[in-house]
């Protein structure tokens, strides 16, 4: 099944994903809902964020390939990690589906994308297991880790870099059925591929982190997980456009833009 948060007509519901068109829902997936009588073409609706998680996790270095990159960058070898570890994002930075990141006046040229699986917590969960740890998971979605590498260098925490105003698209919609092992994630700019991967070929998967994160903290319907990227990002300016394809969940496109002042 595939929620979609959207708005028409002035009212903003969640909806259910039916080919071409969306089927309005009385109550949210996490709760009591129904199909309602009223549908829209996709087309005609404006795609809103699928959620705002109350907590919002997020994975770094999950990919062999990106953590190689990142060392060659910095001419250091390569820490592969041996235990899942776990960050955070701030919920400002998040925007939708076709909404524009806006790259700060202050920024350098170094702004990157990076495309990720999100996992969505479905219910209330606290020291999983890997028997049972999926149980908790909703659904999927898709998350663009935008950056700002100078300040990432120059700070010595990701406040900005990572956190800045639109600096997180994710969406467009919650996807709850998928085939982890077969899915691949293909990121173009401006229509030319820059990146492809298998989508599950992390180095810590999903259960490992569910796992380790409910030894500390009580996870709830509508958290999210970014669960990382491999590859490395061009430089991205105003004008261009990302779009990050994820099998079986669909396309998060985005357009960069200046800040104006």
């Amino acid at each position: 099944m595939r929620w979609l948060k959207f708005t028409a007509a002035g009212k903003t519901s969640w909806g259910i994903v039916e080919g071409e068109r969306v089927i309005a829902v009385e109550g949210d997936p996490f709760g009591e809902w129904q199909r309602g009588t009223q549908s829209h073409a996709l087309k005609d609706v404006k795609i809103e964020l699928p959620l705002i998680p109350r907590t919002f996790y997020c994975v770094g270095l999950n990919y062999l390939k990106h953590l190689k990159e990142a060392a060659d960058k910095a001419g250091t070898a390569p820490n592969v990690p041996d235990r899942p570890e776990i960050g955070y994002r701030a919920q400002n930075a998040l925007i939708a589906h076709d909404e524009d990141v806006v790259i700060p006046a202050s920024a350098t040229e170094k702004i990157h994308y990076e495309g990720e699986l999100v996992v969505v917590i479905g219910k209330k969960a606290k020291h999983l297991i890997e028997a049972n740890a999926m149980d908790c998971v909703f659904g999927y979605t898709i998350g663009n880790d935008v950056s700002e590498r100078t300040w990432q260098k120059a700070d010595r925490s990701l406040w900005r870099s990572k956190n800045a105003d639109t600096f997180k698209p994710m969406g467009p919609w919650i996807e709850t059925d998928v085939d982890l092992d077969r899915m691949e994630t293909v990121i173009r700019v401006n229509g030319k591929e820059t990146g492809r991967f298998r989508t599950n070929d992390m180095i810590f998967g999903i259960v490992p982190f569910l796992v380790e994160l409910t030894k500390y903290f009580t996870l709830s319907p509508g958290d999210v997980i970014w669960m990382g990227t491999d590859g490395a990002s061009p430089d991205l300016k105003a004008g261009d456009v990302v779009d990050i394809d994820i099998t079986g969940i669909g396309t998060l496109r985005n357009r960069f833009v200046k800040e104006k002042v």
